[in-house]
């Protein structure tokens, strides 16, 4: 039974998966794209112009366009990717949780001979397994359209393998998150509206953080902050790092664990 429901979670979420990877792959590409024919002299007018404030606009978080591993790094933690994103990582965990109560199919599913706790492990395997191919996507992309645009010499490819790991500890924990929250409500919105505000808010303090020096101290209270793109690109891994969204990832699976077969299946009224 566990089997038949992974495979057909996998076949509800197909078309959807489908989009991300056609969209990451695209947006992957494009950054390398524009380092290769833009970078360098943007990077090099910027720097002539000994003007501080310009090139501090020019980082966003974390990530520029002078430097080939500055435009991954962008292109990981631009809006467009995090968007993508989060199509899964926040709509997965709603749909398949509270969005199920919310159309009073979840007590139909339960109903056959499989507990809440198999349910939210299915869950969160197809949820893992989604994230750690829509990562692999946007990074191998990444690294062809550099090879592709003649400055593939510039990327040691052997720490490419560390961003794909912490975009999924950080992906993951998000995820994390997000069925905590769909485990929590009966409905949809204020499941959603949670996420929502907790992404925002941490994405925000994140980009306000690496714009502007003054206050660099909020992006510590940021989850996309211990995600050091360029950093993990020239091979410097922090422990701390780890250790923070992993525990965040723990955490929030523990109390969705708890909390999610204690609840009366509430919906529709």
């Amino acid at each position: 039974m566990i089997g038949v429901l992974f495979r057909r979670t996998i076949a509800a979420n197909r078309v959807r998966l489908i989009a991300c990877i056609v969209g990451l792959a695209a947006w992957g590409a494009v950054l390398p794209l524009v380092y290769a024919n833009f970078g360098k002299t943007i990077g090099t007018f910027i720097r002539n112009s000994n003007n501080p404030l310009l090139e501090q606009f020019a980082s966003y978080g974390g990530g520029d366009l002078f430097s080939l591993t500055g435009a991954m790094a962008l292109g990981f933690i631009h809006p467009i990717s995090i968007a993508i994103l989060g199509v899964y990582f926040v709509g997965f965990p709603i749909l398949s949780i509270v969005g199920e109560r919310q159309r009073g199919t979840l007590e139909v599913l339960l109903a056959r001979p499989i507990s809440r706790h198999a349910l939210y492990l299915v869950l969160l395997a197809v949820g893992a397994l989604s994230m750690a191919l829509l990562i692999a996507v946007q990074l191998g992309a990444s690294v062809l359209s550099a090879q592709l645009s003649g400055v593939g010499d510039e990327l040691d490819v052997t720490y490419v393998p560390l961003v794909w790991g912490m975009g999924w500890l950080l992906a993951m924990a998000v995820m994390s998150i997000t069925f905590a929250a769909s485990v929590s409500f009966d409905r949809v919105m204020p499941a959603l509206g949670v996420t929502l505000v907790f992404v925002l808010v941490s994405y925000l303090l994140e980009v306000v953080g690496s714009i502007w020096p003054s206050a660099a101290w909020v992006s510590d209270f940021s989850l996309f902050h211990y995600v050091r793109t360029k950093d993990l690109l020239h091979g410097q891994l922090h422990v701390f790092d780890i250790c923070l969204l992993g525990g965040v990832m723990l955490v929030a699976g523990a109390y969705s664990w708890i909390a999610f077969p204690r609840r009366d299946i509430a919906a529709p009224s």
